[in-house]
This record gives C-alpha cells, structure tokens and sequence, in this order.
C-alpha cells in the first residue's frame, strides 16, 4: 500500500534541549499504528507536530505527497484528517445528538447530516443516549461521542491521543471494537500507554526514546525487545502486553 504520511529528520527543540530529534517516519494507507514510549520520549511532541499543534524547529512533513510542516491544525483537518487530543472537545450543554450534528454540518447539508448522526450513534452504540447532555455522561461515554465527532465526516487519517485513558476495562474492550470496524478503511496514528489496548489494536507499533525512534516493529517483536524492555516496558510492562 502507498505511503500517505511521511516524516524527514525532524527536529523540535526547546531551550536547546531536542524533544524529537532526526525522526524519519512513514505510514501506509490503511495502517493502524500506535506510538509509545516513557513520559518525555517524544512522541506527545511527534504527534503535535503532526496534527499542526507544534511547529518543528526542522524537518519536513508531507501528507498524500503535500507538505504540512507549516500548516495550522485546521487546514490538516481539510485535507481529511480527524483529530482527537487529550483534552476532550465537546459541547458539555448540548446532547449527544446536537454534538454530532454541529461536527456533521462541517461538512456536509443538513438532510445527509441528519442520516450521518443516526448512523454514527448505531456505530458508538448510543442511541439510547442521543437526548443526553454530553455534560452528564461518564468519561468513557464522553470518549466515544468525541470519536463518532472525528469519524462522522469520513476521514481518511485518525490521530487520536491516548483514546483508552481513564476508561474502565469494559469500556476498552468496546472502544477496540470500534476501532477494529474500520480496520483498513482508514489510517491510524495512535499515542497511547495501554499495553493491553496496543497489542490487541497495533499493527506495528513505534517505540519512541529521547527524542528519536528507538524500534518499530509489531507488538511481539517490541515486547521481546531488550532495548526497549530497559527503556520503556520493564519487567512489568512485559507482563501486562503479554496478558
């Protein structure tokens, strides 16, 4: 499959101090990757850079063979990219429903929106909970409207930051399901710390490791990794991506 986003020696610097140094990355059309790595490894700042939050201090990023280095996160989201950062973007006062419909309306007439909300509250499963305020809802609830927000327009590439955190192991289990519907219908770059959530969701996965890409590589092969067992996982992150 073709290659849609491409990183060159990316740098960001701060203070002199290199958070991403010289990362050469690339991603296939219909891939799902996940990025890991310790707090501070760099790859909360790689995804900034990707999704127009940061600027890199040099290096350049292309995306279907057009560079984005210096475009802001809104024109990246235009070329068919959904966005979804840690810090939840929803309208706490409206329903579930009307949260749906004011992403919709971005990007298609009112009557086709009106379809897409339905379908997109069968596909997170809350139907049932369309008339709800968002501002009601439990976090992992919270996590899925924000999702059908990012997928209802039919992106091609998805980043999204840590989607499984804070949500109880129910909830994970059925924000994978989701993900695994659109398995090669879309792109996905995935920043996440669950070990559980990767393994089961990855299909290869990019170590991340003061600043630069330390292996990349599928989940079995990074878990059995002795670099990145002493860098990242340890003895007992091992146990949990085995589990």
């Amino acid at each position: 499959m073709s290659v849609i986003l491409q990183t060159s020696d990316l740098w960001r610097t701060f203070g002199g101090v290199a958070a991403v140094a010289g990362v050469d990355f690339e991603l296939r059309e219909g891939e799902l990757r996940c990025l890991i790595g310790a707090n501070g490894a760099g790859k909360s700042t790689f995804f900034k850079m990707l999704t127009g939050q940061l600027k890199p201090t040099s290096g350049r990023i292309t995306l279907y063979g057009k560079d984005i280095t210096r475009l802001p996160s809104f024109a990246i989201a235009r070329m068919g990219v959904g966005i979804k950062t840690q810090v939840p973007n929803l309208f706490n006062g409206l329903s579930v429903h009307e949260n749906l419909m004011v992403a919709a309306r971005f990007g298609m007439p009112a009557r086709e929106a009106a379809d897409a909300v339905d379908a997109m509250l069968e596909r997170i499963q809350m139907t049932s909970q369309a008339r709800l305020p968002v501002g009601s809802l439990a976090h992992g609830h919270r996590q899925w409207v924000e999702l059908g927000m990012i997928l209802i327009n039919d992106p091609r590439l998805v980043l999204l930051d840590e989607p499984a955190a804070g949500m109880t192991a129910g909830e994970v289990e059925r924000t994978i399901a989701l993900l695994e519907g659109m398995r090669g219908k879309r792109s996905f770059i995935i920043v996440e710390h669950d070990m559980h959530f990767i393994r089961r969701i990855a299909e290869r996965v990019t170590v991340f490791h003061r600043g630069r890409v330390l292996v990349e590589d599928t989940m079995d092969e990074v878990v059995r990794n002795t670099e990145v067992r002493d860098a990242y996982l340890g003895s007992a992150g091992t146990k949990r991506a085995s589990t």
